[in-house]
């Protein structure tokens, strides 16, 4: 199945009741060869009537974040969960969800882009997709802006850009969060002459451990860190900055061999 033979489907889809009551059905757009798809809830009344992604305030502000992280939004894909406006913006119900997110998992096997960046409460689905453990409520914050990793996709959960317009004084942890999208997009740049990679070629090292930090969010890596302020770090330090006596021993002995 092509993404406009999917997409004609989703503009014909009578699945649940939102069937009645949208003006249109807001199919994704963007980029199809992009690496990054982001996914929000639901069309608000302005993308319903249009049928467009991200026309409405909190559109302008997802202009200005990427755009303040240096991507546009040509770079990116874009989708929702739900294809359908929901009535007085209420809440989805469970049913809804379970008849919709069919058309979320589609996009996901066609488009097939490494990352997947779910917006607010849609974290929650994509978590269950991909068998990752759900926050609580209390912590559900805290995992806004933390990288994933699951079998082949890299996960990173984002507040929504609405969220800005009720709090006006996050803008800039909101934009700080939002750069993470850039740094994604491009490997470590250490990455050539880091030990990681010579670890990893040699199957001593994790994938988790590359894919996280050398080809994820470098500038969470500790090594990455100590490297840019020029500061000395053992060869055997995982990125996380843990060290591994059994890493260590392969670098002396690597040291001794070719000394």
């Amino acid at each position: 199945m092509e993404i406009d033979e999917l997409n004609k489907r989703i503009k014909g889809c009578k699945r649940c009741g939102l069937s009645e009551t949208r003006m249109n059905v807001t199919c994704g757009e963007g980029n199809l060869n992009a690496k990054i798809m982001l996914i929000a809830q639901a069309p608000g009344e302005k993308e319903d009537k249009e049928a467009r992604m991200f026309i409405d305030p909190s559109g302008k502000v997802l202009d200005e974040l990427p755009g303040t992280a240096g991507i546009k939004r040509e770079e990116i894909y874009m989708t929702n969960l739900i294809k359908c406006m929901f009535p007085k913006y209420r809440k989805p119900k469970q049913d809804e969800i379970k008849a919709c997110s069919y058309y979320i998992d589609e996009e996901i096997k066609l488009i097939n882009l490494k990352i997947l960046v779910p917006l607010g409460h849609v974290t929650r689905y994509i978590f269950q997709k991909y068998g990752i453990l759900l926050p609580t409520k209390a912590d559900f914050f805290s995992i806004c802006g933390r990288l994933f990793l699951t079998k082949d996709k890299k996960i990173l959960p984002l507040p929504h850009p609405a969220s800005l317009l009720y709090n006006p004084e996050f803008k800039q942890d909101l934009i700080k969060t939002y750069r993470k999208l850039r740094v994604l997009l491009r490997d470590c740049e250490w990455y050539p002459v880091c030990p990681m990679k010579r670890f990893y070629e040699e199957g001593k090292l994790d994938k988790k451990w590359i894919e996280l930090y050398c080809k994820g969010d470098r500038e969470s890596c500790i090594r990455y860190q100590m490297e840019e302020k020029g500061e000395v770090h053992p060869d055997w330090m995982f990125p996380n900055g843990t060290l591994d006596e059994r890493l260590h021993k392969e670098s002396t002995i690597k040291n001794y061999d070719e000394s």
